[in-house]
């Protein structure tokens, strides 16, 4: 009777091991022409620091890039012109809508990389800054815009050095880019007018555009950078993407990520996993509310979000992080 259940044991878990093998055969992408096979290179692109914080400060340097202000536009116009640059189409979304009873002209712009993949993954930040200094004690100062050096500006420059990478190394899976707009256009507590360019790209993407996920970026610049798990992001909406990307970023010997699970925030990653995309959010909670011990950093929706609160070597923290994913272990 023993030799008989051991016998059985063995054939059980030899069937059930060829069993498993074959379901995840199932679930890897199939007759994808843009796929590059070899996943794991022996070089990942060098993220250049100096280039990306002087993209963050070209933007800040247009002045506050809420909609329909002089900056706006040309910063808009610098996004497309350094974009063409890098990727193989670049399409501006215009859209518009009337919020508060004025009429803002919008636009989301999207930026294709390996467009012949089908296996595609979605990297997004906010390009608008905030209309409205709200955390700001002095009530003239609160009717003002911010500059956004953190909250617009770092998100992007992380993504246009990536983008610029990414022409001269061609990614292994499709790529896009996708900068919105009018993220943070909501009065506090009016969340319904706040995300919309997220809204507008969800509401009118592709009805077969599925990325596998998305990766937002948000407050990823600051001097003191750190980088909790977003509750969202670590709970229902993709754990295993969070672990893989905090895991690289221990693996770098970045302390920022942190393994600590910290508040669910609402941003454009809600909106995404609304439209069935399945996205995940980068984002220094901490700076939400203004209530870090460290006074320093107690600058969030004021005029104090200045390039002086932000630093490049926090920049290429998150960027080194994003480019080992992409380049080695992009497909969850």
């Amino acid at each position: 009777m023993t030799r008989n259940i051991f016998y059985f044991t063995i054939v059980f878990a030899f069937t059930f091991l060829i069993f498993m093998c074959s379901c995840n055969d199932d679930k890897k992408p199939k007759d994808d022409p843009g796929l590059k096979k070899d996943v794991i290179t022996k070089e990942t692109p060098v993220f250049n620091s100096g280039r990306a914080w002087k993209y963050l400060t070209d933007q800040v340097d247009f002045g506050p890039r809420s909609p329909n202000s002089a900056a706006h536009k040309n910063c808009l116009n610098y996004f497309n012109k350094v974009l063409l640059e890098s990727a193989a189409s670049v399409n501006l979304q215009n859209f518009t809508l009337e919020v508060y009873g004025e009429k803002l002209n919008l636009t989301n712009v999207i930026a294709s990389f390996n467009p012949e993949s089908t296996t595609r993954i979605l990297l997004c930040a906010h390009w608008d800054s905030r209309p409205r200094a709200d955390r700001e004690t002095d009530p003239k100062k609160q009717k003002m815009p911010i500059p956004g050096a953190n909250d617009g500006a770092s998100g992007v420059a992380v993504l246009l050095e990536i983008a610029k990478l990414m022409k001269e190394n061609p990614p292994p899976v499709g790529v896009d880019i996708v900068l919105f707009d009018g993220e943070d256009y909501g009065k506090e507590g009016d969340l319904d007018n706040y995300f919309l360019g997220s809204r507008y790209f969800g509401k009118n993407k592709p009805k077969d555009y599925y990325p596998v996920y998305g990766i937002l970026l948000d407050l990823v610049g600051d001097k003191n950078l750190r980088l909790p798990k977003e509750g969202y992001s670590a709970g229902r909406f993709h754990p295993v993407l969070v672990d893989r990307i905090w895991s690289i970023g221990r693996s770098l010997g970045y302390n920022q990520f942190d393994y600590t699970i910290g508040g669910a925030v609402e941003d454009d990653h809600v909106i995404l996993n609304d439209y069935g995309i399945p996205c995940i959010d980068i984002i220094d909670i901490d700076l939400i509310g203004n209530e870090s011990n460290d006074s320093s950093r107690n600058y969030w929706h004021t005029l104090r979000d200045t390039p002086e609160r932000c630093s490049k070597e926090s920049l290429k923290v998150v960027g080194d992080v994003l480019l080992q994913l992409i380049y080695n272990k992009p497909v969850i």
